[in-house]
This record gives C-alpha cells, structure tokens and sequence, in this order.
C-alpha cells in the first residue's frame, strides 16, 4: 500500500503529486488550498524537498525524503 503513515513516513509513492493526493485522501480540501484549478502550486505554498524549494508537482519523492509544506500568512 503506498501513502503517508501514521508516523509521517512516505511508502511507495513516487511523485509529489501523488504525496499530495494522498494527503487530499486523508484530509479532503487540502490539496485544493495548495493547488490551483491549474494543477500548479498556489503562489503563497512553498514546498520544500530535502531543504530545496520546488515548484513541479512532477518532481520524484523517495521514501527517505523530507517534505515540508509551509503556506504564507498575511493579514492585519
């Protein structure tokens, strides 16, 4: 079975793509609040691949890999 376990842990997916439907699965709406009606990254989520920021939901993840997704905050 490929997804994120309980712990955090990445099993047998292979696209960041796919780590975002997995997490949609398992928590509905939130891939819309980081992906547009485009299927490109919003401008104010940063997503960050073992320190390096990417922008292509076609980038390959490993299982020993460390996503971060962080999200701007704005408001008075």
């Amino acid at each position: 079975m490929s997804g994120i376990s309980a712990g955090g842990r990445l099993s047998g997916l292979n696209l960041l793509a796919a780590l975002l439907d997995d997490l949609d699965r398992r928590y509905p709406g939130i891939r819309f609040r980081m992906v547009d009606e485009r299927h490109h990254l919003r401008p104010h989520v940063r997503i960050f691949l073992n320190g390096e920021i990417l922008r292509n939901l076609d980038t390959p993840v490993a299982e020993q890999d460390e996503v971060m997704i962080m999200q701007a905050l704005s408001g008075g």
